[in-house]
């Protein structure tokens, strides 16, 4: 009996709901994540794929500010926005998760249990503080330089270099919802989570074979670790977020970065549950002796909050929880480049490219052009000229060949393959299989690969007589798996095209055991760019 298959928790980093997800996000964790989501499922293991919103955050107060709206408008409105970009990319996400009084009980009963195990310390800090409008300034309430790249930079953490910059460290400070306001340092006394006291299990952990990170980003974990390690705030003075439960600290909320993991494992239970695995613990599926694999997708930006402060927060807990096998970063995707910027609109929302272009073609350049090592850039006339040239044109000549030669075979019976044929379908599924699985997991490489095997496979079909029976270069049936291999390997990008096949019974699993025979299948034709997909023909084809 074959044992079971690890599962997998896959978790893509929680977004904020201060507005919709734009291209730049979306080529970044989200369909990363959901490609490698797609590629397990393709070989049989059980996954989930989740994540949830990141409603305390204070970026959410200082846009809602601008826009003139209240915050919890602005959640209501961005959570429906982002769910719709969710599902108009055709992610396998079950939707996302409420944020309700089970997600408010899963926080505090997970930051409870670490204040009574005494993890947490009292510290009297200094606070910049906006003295005309009375408010305590972190994070998305505070702009000014990084001490360390200065580079302009939020609170919390440098997104250009990625260190973290708590309390009074940020240069220059300013209040972001009104730059005029007078800022002052203010002591207050706040409860903190002192890192330093897990520098043993942290350098032990990045010691060992378990993370897989890509080079940027464990240089930084590198840089963090060769230095004293900063205190993670819990609690903050503030009036939005979710209320502090500790005498020590009333009136204070709970700092917004506490709640990434207790999100996240809530978020894990609610997606299970939505595939009908649900459970009575909500934390079951992170415990560890669960034997999940756990991979993050997230970007640069947040490698200091995914690597060492979440990280802390799973480890404050003893042997309690499982830590991340893998974290999957990337850096930013630029628009015609320049970042994607929402304050200057410069940008383009997900939804919106969805519906001028079909999605497969949009799944497939992004993933071409994902800025996994290094910045990478998005622009209109290359989505149209590249999928057009490299993708559409050659994908369609295969098809009008195969079409061809499968009306001129005029038969439906079963095609034999060789062992030749065989092993070229194996060899395939190896060069793909090194794309999708971790530690070098590369969208970019995989979309690579499809357009190498596209072209090999076109001029083999361009050539190939299907009435030769057996004097051919290239036998019926071989191209035929060949073919069936690619859009198995594929599958995980362009999901239209595959599930359309899947839905007529065409085995798009991906594994290594190649048949003896195959039924012919038809190949469907893409559109291009230019067709909407209102307007977009049919995915049809011949049988």
């Amino acid at each position: 009996m074959t044992p079971p298959q690890r599962p997998a928790i896959v978790i893509a980093a929680t977004p904020t709901p201060n507005g919709d997800l734009h291209v730049g996000h979306m080529a970044g964790p989200y369909l990363a994540g959901d490609v490698y989501s797609r590629y397990l499922r393709g070989t049989g293991r059980p996954v989930v794929y989740t994540t949830c919103t990141d409603d305390s955050q204070t970026y959410v107060v200082a846009s809602a500010h601008r826009q003139g709206i209240t915050p919890e408008e602005l959640v209501a409105r961005s959570t429906a926005q982002i769910e719709r970009s969710l599902a108009a990319m055709g992610t396998v996400m079950a939707g996302l998760p409420p944020i309700d009084d089970r997600y408010r009980r899963t926080v505090l009963d997970y930051v409870t249990a670490l204040h009574a195990e005494g993890r947490f310390k009292l510290r009297t800090v200094r606070l910049p503080y906006a003295r005309d409008a009375g408010v305590f300034l972190f994070d998305g309430l505070v702009s000014g330089t990084c001490p360390t790249c200065m580079a302009g930079s939020c609170g919390g953490a440098c997104e250009t270099c990625g260190h973290p910059n708590n309390f009074d460290e940020l240069l220059d400070p300013k209040y972001t919802v009104d730059p005029t306001d007078v800022v002052v340092y203010r002591e207050q006394t706040i409860l903190v989570l002192p890192m330093e006291d897990y520098r043993e299990r942290l350098t032990a952990y990045y010691a060992s074979r378990t993370p897989r990170w890509r080079p940027h980003a464990k240089q930084l974990i590198g840089e963090l670790l060769a230095k004293p390690l900063p205190e993670i705030p819990v609690t903050f003075p503030s009036a939005w977020g979710i209320a502090a439960p500790f005498p020590e600290t009333a009136g204070q909320v709970l700092y917004p970065w506490i709640e990434a993991m207790p999100a996240s494992i809530y978020a894990t239970w609610w997606a299970n549950a939505q595939q009908g695995e649900e459970s009575v613990e909500t934390d079951e599926a992170w415990l560890a002796g669960g034997d999940a694999e756990l991979v993050y997708f997230h970007g640069f930006d947040n490698v200091y909050h995914w690597g060492l402060v979440d990280l802390v927060m799973l480890m404050a807990h003893g042997d309690r929880y499982t830590t991340p096998d893998a974290n999957v970063c990337n850096e930013f995707y630029d628009l015609d480049g320049e970042k994607f910027s929402t304050s200057r609109n410069h940008l383009i929302w997900s939804a919106d490219l969805m519906a001028e272009v079909p999605r497969d073609l949009v799944r497939f350049f992004l993933a071409l052009t994902a800025p996994e090592y290094q910045r990478t850039n998005f622009s209109r006339d290359a989505l149209h000229s590249v999928t057009t040239r490299r993708l559409v044109e050659p994908w369609n000549a295969l098809s009008e060949s195969l079409t061809l030669g499968l009306v001129a075979l005029d038969t439906a019976a079963p095609l034999p393959t060789t062992e030749v044929g065989r092993r070229r379908a194996t060899a395939m599924l190896e060069r793909f299989r090194l794309c999708y699985e971790l530690p070098n997991f590369s969208l970019g490489r995989a979309a690579e690969t499809a357009l190498t095997q596209l072209d090999r496979l076109r001029k083999s079909a361009d050539s190939l007589d299907l009435r030769a029976n057996g004097s051919a270069p290239v036998q019926p049936g071989d191209l035929l798996l060949e073919i069936r291999t690619l859009l198995a390997c594929v599958a995980p990008i362009m999901v239209e095209v595959t599930d359309v096949l899947a839905a007529e019974g065409v085995d798009l699993r991906i594994t290594g055991d190649q048949p003896d025979e195959i039924a012919p299948f038809r190949f469907p034709r893409l559109p291009n760019t230019a067709d909407t997909p209102e307007r977009a023909p049919a995915l049809d084809g011949a049988r």
